[in-house]
């Protein structure tokens, strides 16, 4: 009985950044070797996969022998030859680099549908996600299916867009076949531009044809001939695997005239983005397609009606559009019964910051944020206690630790003050400062504002010089109380969704942590001791060894002291870097 051995080695912009490339041609090198292929009783393969999701990991490689997966961590070329020696020809695993229960439980309360295929298949080889069913929706909905029956089934399924918004896909996808227009569009937003957020690049990395998959049935479902994937030119991997994708849908007749010998035609081509984070925006996207600035423009219609070239458009985002295959196989009901009432399926997160596991996670909706926290990401790194979890990326809140059970769906993220938004999750523990986390994703917000309206061009320059003062230790009465005014019109009178919900970050944690703002502005002190103006360094002379260490680093010669004697620092020379205090082994200086 034949021996089937097949290697799957990480591929995604993680993997590929620690070393993935260079482990997957050890690993065919090491066949060619060894000349497994060449016996009649074995066959062994090594191929590339997309992002696995446990990215703190990479690389990670699968080895499946007969279908028993093994799973190992943190692999380099050189730790290759031992496990193909070792597991691949002696059939013993390396048990010092497997993955173990700690890959184990970062799976164990996910729940794979747009990620189904992401880590198993070779996002580079049409025939590969042929193998596992890809085609098979398109097919059906362009030879079996009317568009009334695609929209009906997406209605019922309760899928949700994911960038951000939550607008119900099916309404969309009605209200664009509904309209009658000689040119149609559908385009996909794969410009992911939050700060922490990569769901979409790795769903375009690891899974491409999911995504043609789902706009092809768009297209069918709302009469539309021709398409746009719009992707910031910043994921160029993602480009070349999207394109790859498409070439390949042309070849074998999924894509242009008469796909899968029907009558129906769709065009499919990629429009790269400059990298602006308003671009992210439907309108300002449509634009930038058209050649303009990406720019907002007032929302006097929706898109379905009116969009790119002033031609009805139907534009979803990345996981959007990958979930579309999946419902038309498997059913409305199956995907409702996934989340919650209002809101069906699964959703795709970036979890990052202060947890132990950061990655890309994919729940179902209605679990709560304990659960992603500390059963999928193992808990806050370092053992410290949780402080907040910003969702939503810049344009999201932060929650506090008493609303760690707060259930993951639209409607009670926004309760609590956030946004689901693309999907971006950064975890902060008991370290960090909230007036300074505000300021960071409101220097990110106000640099990415197009300008074209006041309140978001001016106002959220005003907040973000408040914010500056009061974290240098000039903040004043009335501060508070500024920013949440500017906040409250800026969110109420901007143009578009960046505007609207560029306070949020500030008036989450206005809400939550408004004592750290009042420490920072009447006591002139930062709570965590990360504000730099109002740090002081002081060395305790108890715990003082005389070792050196810190006046070696410090860069303005502040530290004053000889050998073997307690040493100090001159407040006047010290310029708060923190050097000091990093390279102390006896934890004798004091950081307030």
């Amino acid at each position: 009985m034949e021996k089937n051995i097949i290697i799957k080695v990480c591929m995604g912009t993680g993997g590929v950044a620690s070393g993935g490339e260079e482990v997957l041609e050890k690993f065919k090198e090491m066949i060619t070797k060894s000349g497994l292929n060449v016996k009649i009783d074995t066959k062994c393969n090594a191929q590339k996969v997309g992002c696995r999701g446990f990215c703190s990991k990479d690389v990670l490689v699968d080895v499946i022998v007969d279908d028993v997966k093994t799973t190992y961590k943190h692999i380099k070329p050189d730790m290759v030859e031992k496990i193909f020696n070792e597991h691949i020809i002696n059939g013993v695993p390396v048990n010092e680099w497997l993955a173990g229960s700690e890959y184990n439980d970062f799976h164990n309360k996910q729940t794979k549908v747009v990620l189904s295929h992401c880590g198993d298949i070779d996002p580079e080889d049409i025939d590969s996600y042929i193998a596992v069913g890809g085609y098979n929706a398109a097919r059906k909905a362009i030879l079996e299916m009317s568009s009334e029956e695609i929209v009906s089934i997406i209605k019922n399924s309760n899928l949700r867009g994911r960038g951000g918004a939550g607008f119900p896909t099916g309404l969309k996808w009605e209200l664009g076949l509904r309209i009658k227009s000689d040119v149609k569009y559908v385009i996909c937003n794969g410009d992911e531009g939050d700060p922490g957020a990569f769901m979409d690049r790795s769903v375009m990395e690891g899974d491409p044809h999911s995504v043609i998959e789902g706009m092809i049935i768009c297209a069918k479902a709302t009469q539309s001939n021709y398409g746009y994937i719009y992707v910031r030119a910043e994921y160029p991997l993602a480009v070349k695997r999207l394109q790859m994708g498409i070439d390949q849908c042309y070849t074998r007749g999924f894509l242009g005239q008469n796909i899968f010998g029907s009558d129906f035609s769709f065009d499919l081509k990629i429009f790269q983005g400059a990298g602006a984070f308003v671009c992210g925006e439907a309108t300002a996207l449509m634009r930038s397609i058209e050649g303009k600035r990406g720019m907002p423009s007032p929302k006097l219609w929706r898109s379905a009606e009116r969009g790119l070239w002033e031609k009805p458009t139907v534009l979803n985002n990345v996981e959007t559009f990958a979930n579309v295959p999946k419902i038309i196989l498997n059913g409305a009901n199956w995907y409702r019964k996934l989340g919650t009432d209002r809101s069906g399926g699964t959703k795709v997160f970036s979890l990052s910051g202060k947890v132990k596991n950061t990655g890309l996670v994919e729940v179902p909706l209605g679990i709560t944020l304990r659960e992603i926290i500390y059963d999928i990401g193992g808990g806050i790194e370092g053992g410290k206690d949780f402080k907040a979890i910003q969702t939503g990326g810049p344009s999201g809140g932060c929650i506090p630790a008493e609303l760690l059970d707060t259930e993951v769906d639209y409607e009670s993220l926004a309760h609590a003050g956030s946004i689901m938004g693309s999907g971006g999750m950064v975890v902060l523990d008991e370290n960090t400062c909230m007036v300074n986390t505000a300021k960071f994703f409101l220097e990110f917000t106000q640099a990415e504002s197009c300008g074209k309206c006041t309140p978001c061009r001016i106002g959220t320059k005003r907040m973000l010089e408040i914010l500056e003062r009061i974290t240098s230790g000039k903040g004043k009465e009335g501060d508070i109380e500024l920013l949440e005014e500017l906040g409250n019109h800026i969110r109420a009178t901007s143009l578009c969704g960046l505007g609207m919900t560029a306070a949020n970050p500030v008036l989450s944690t206005l809400k939550y942590f408004r004592d750290e703002y009042i420490a920072h502005i009447k006591e002139k002190k930062c709570p965590a001791a990360v504000c730099r103006d109002l740090i002081t360094f002081t060395i305790i002379e108890e715990k003082c060894k005389g070792c050196g260490s810190c006046k070696r680093v410090c860069p303005s010669d502040a530290i004053r002291g000889t050998r073997k004697s307690p040493h100090r620092i001159d407040k006047e020379l010290c310029i708060k870097c923190g050097s000091c205090f990093d390279a102390c082994k006896f934890k004798a200086i004091l950081k307030v």
